[in-house]
Order: C-alpha cells, then sequence, then structure tokens
C-alpha cells in the first residue's frame, strides 16, 4: 500500500499532522491502535504555564527565549524562539479553520475552571468552557450550578466553595429526567458519555432547557458538567434558548469534549482524504541507508506499507509509544535512540505530586525532528508530540502545545521537501 505519508498514531499530534498535509494534497494513512489520550482531555490545551525550573509562565511568547537557551533539548527549544512564535499563533487560527472552536492566545495565558472548581493557567480552550482573564476572580456575581442526581464524577459542593473564594456565589441543582433513571439502575453506568447520550436526545434537550432557564433566574450565568455535546448542535440549541452565558466545566474521565473533539478530528482526516486504519499497529519496519523503506502491521501481515516519509506519533507509556523496563526505556517500533536516566533512583520521587525524571524521558531528534538511531538521523522519520524527549508536559504545562506545534511543523518540513 502506497502512500505519501506514513503516520503511526492517532491521537492529537498523528491527527493535526495528517489533516495539514492531507489538505496540500499528501495522501496519508494513519494507523492507530485506538483509544488516544484525547478521550481524557481537559478541554484545554496547554502551551507552557511554567519553566521547568518552576518559575510560572503568564506569556508564553516572552518566556520562550528563556527556555530555548537554557534547556535545548527541549521540543521547543528544537523549534527555535522564532518558530515556536511563528507556529503557536498559526496554530489557534488553525484549530478555527478546521472547525474546533477555541478561545484563549499564545500571547497570554487564561484561565480555565478545573474539575474541583479552582483556576489554572493555560493556552486554549475548548469555546464552551468556563474561563476567566484574571486568577483572582470570576467574570460573574452569582452562577446557577447543575448536575445530574447520581453523577459522582462532578462535584458541586467543591466548586460552590472555591467559587466564593473567588468572589462568585453559587444556587446547586440535582436535577433528574426520566430517561437518567434507566442508568442509574447501575451507578456504574452515570458516567459522562453515558449521560451524554441522554441529555442529547432532543426530547430530553427541550425539557432540559427549561429546567435550566427556570431554576437559573437569579443568576448570571449558567454552570453544567461536560456530560453532554457528543452530537454537534447540543450546546448551540442550549445557548440560543437560555437568556444568559452556558459554560461547561470538565468532569473526572471519560471526556465528552475530548470523545468529540477526537471523532470530530478522524471525520475531517477522512474527508481530507485520508486513509485512517483503525485497530491497527505496526510491528517492524525496514530501515536501508538510513531511510524507512517499509512498514508492517499486525492486522496487514507481509503487505507492507510504503511512502516517503514516516510520522511517529505514537504518543508516551500510556498508549506504549515508549516500553519501560526495569532498567530501560526504548521505542519498540524503530527501535529509536531514547534519553533515559541510567540510575533507577532517578526516574521518580516518593512524593507522587514533585516533578518525577521519567516524564522527561523520551526519543531523541535533530532538530528537524528526525529519529535517531545508533546517533544517525532516519532521513524520512519524524518524530512528534508526547513521544519527545527533553520536557515534561504535566509540570510544565506543555503537553498539547508539543503535540500541535510538532506535527504542524513536521507537516511543513514535509511538504517543503516535496515541493523542492
Amino acid at each position: 500500500m502506497k502512500f505519501d505519508t506514513i503516520i503511526i498514531g492517532g491521537g492529537l499530534a498523528g491527527l493535526i499532522c495528517g489533516i495539514r498535509l492531507s489538505q496540500q494534497g499528501q495522501r496519508c494513512v494513519i494507523i492507530s491502535s485506538g483509544q488516544s489520550a484525547l478521550h481524557f482531555s481537559s478541554g484545554s490545551y496547554d502551551l507552557l504555564n511554567t519553566l521547568p525550573d518552576g518559575t510560572e509562565v503568564t506569556s508564553p511568547l516572552s518566556a520562550i527565549k528563556s527556555l530555548t537557551e537554557s534547556y535545548p533539548n527541549h521540543p521547543y527549544a528544537k523549534l527555535g524562539e522564532e518558530r515556536f512564535s511563528e507556529l503557536a499563533l498559526f496554530a489557534q487560527k488553525y484549530l478555527q479553520e478546521i472547525g474546533v472552536p477555541v478561545q484563549g492566545s499564545a500571547k497570554e495565558n487564561h484561565y480555565r475552571v478545573t474539575p474541583m472548581g479552582n483556576l489554572k493557567s493555560t493556552w486554549l480552550s475548548s469555546a464552551d468552557f468556563a474561563t476567566s482573564q484574571s486568577k483572582d476572580k470570576l467574570p460573574w456575581k452569582r452562577v446557577a450550578i447543575f448536575n445530574p442526581i447520581g453523577f459522582l464524577d462532578f462535584y458541586p459542593r467543591f466548586i460552590a466553595d472555591e467559587f466564593l473564594k473567588l468572589g462568585t456565589e453559587s444556587n446547586i441543582h440535582l436535577f433528574n429526567l426520566p430517561d437518567l433513571d434507566l442508568l442509574r439502575r447501575n451507578p456504574s453506568e452515570m458516567r459522562s458519555t453515558n449521560i451524554a447520550r441522554v441529555l442529547d436526545k432532543k426530547n430530553n434537550l427541550s425539557e432540559l432547557t427549561q429546567l435550566l432557564k427556570r431554576e437559573s433566574a437569579d443568576c448570571d450565568a449558567i454552570i453544567f458538567p461536560a456530560c453532554l455535546g457528543l452530537d454537534d448542535d447540543t450546546i448551540e440549541i442550549i445557548k440560543k434558548e437560555v437568556d444568559k452565558p452556558f459554560v461547561l466545566i470538565p468532569t473526572l474521565p471519560p471526556s465528552i469534549v475530548g470523545i468529540h473533539t477526537q471523532q470530530y478530528l478522524h471525520n475531517f482526516f477522512i474527508k481530507s482524504g485520508g486513509v485512517y486504519m483503525l485497530g491497527d499497529s505496526v510491528k517492524r519496519a525496514e530501515i536501508d541507508n538510513n531511510l524507512v523503506k517499509k512498514v508492517y502491521s499486525y492486522n496487514h501481515g507481509d503487505i507492507p506499507f510504503t511512502g516517503k516519509d514516516v510520522v511517529l506519533a505514537t504518543g508516551s507509556y500510556f498508549s506504549q509509544g515508549l516500553i519501560a523496563t526495569q532498567d530501560s526505556i526504548y521505542e519498540p517500533v524503530f527501535g529509536l535512540d531514547t534519553s533515559y536516566a541510567n540510575n533507577r533512583q532517578e526516574w521518580y520521587r516518593t512524593n507522587m505530586f514533585d516533578t518525577q525524571g521519567y516524564q522527561s524521558f523520551g526519543v531523541k531528534t535533530n532538530s528537524s525532528f528526525n529519529g535517531l538511531k545508533n546517533g544517525r538521523p532516519i532521513e524520512n522519520l519524524y518524530v512528534a508530540g508526547a513521544i519527545l524527549e527533553g520536557f515534561n508536559g504535566i509540570k510544565e504545562g506543555c503537553g498539547a502545545g508539543v503535540s500541535i506545534l510538532s506535527a504542524l511543523h513536521i507537516a511543513d518540513t514535509i511538504l517543503k521537501n516535496a515541493n523542492q
């Protein structure tokens, strides 16, 4: 099977790269084993919240110079200050263009409301999520917080307590709909995805909208758990009916906005001409003269995938893009060089909230994001996203930014080389 570019991994990095290439006329295939980390998304995309030394970042564009000078192995340092700024500003516009509605700017981080009701710095948030430009207050004096009775992955009381610290009072409303009783027979079924399928139904949506209007009469905004909106029109219908801001707060996983984004990007990639191989994994590759010649998957046996370029975007430990043994970290598809501490005691700290060493381990690349094998770059193999070395996506608040920016940069590099 012959393609222009073979992309291994169907998460955020793989999809963004594939869409960008397909829009420019490339024939691309994405080989994806299944569920990606997007299914656990908070609804926001972090670019840079903290420098590796712990310094808080309010303006990513202003802080990037310090990062690139001090941490040369960081993916952003490999992009360089100018390219980082260019891509960060472009990414917001690009997501909007392909139909992913977001709010925010790389010039200044804003603050999103977390599942516990406090404010956390971020780059871009879903357009429907509760946010603030200030870390000390919310844009409303009084809100109505709604939650389906029996939904245990959302905590209205905790949220109301945190809101009060920020100067916002809350009314809490627990509600029920007859169709939710079917889920409530088994508490394990009261999860966000199942609730969304109920609330997205037109008859339930109409009843819910009337309830929201009635119970929020004396409030400035309506706060709702992100357990609706698998269907594209649900949230817009509610917004048109209620006469005040209607915003969502993320719940514990699974994430409705993450699942919706994954499905949307998957469909957009296919509509752009891409081929998506779901439920398949790459088992080996043939490399000759520093070029990937053939890629073999489990589902296709001896039938190889061939392409001019290959993008490895298999994620980190969660999706087995990286495998940890007792004494090493390795990349299982190509056997690429990885960075990790030889002393296992440096991999972790006993306090789970400390910076963990293993989180910055990953695949080594050159400045063009070509994967290294035995110290030499493989010329047509690029590495994107969470599998990269040199950054801690959780502590630095840069995981989504690294995925999006590295994917866009690699796509542009492939297109540039193809046109030469």
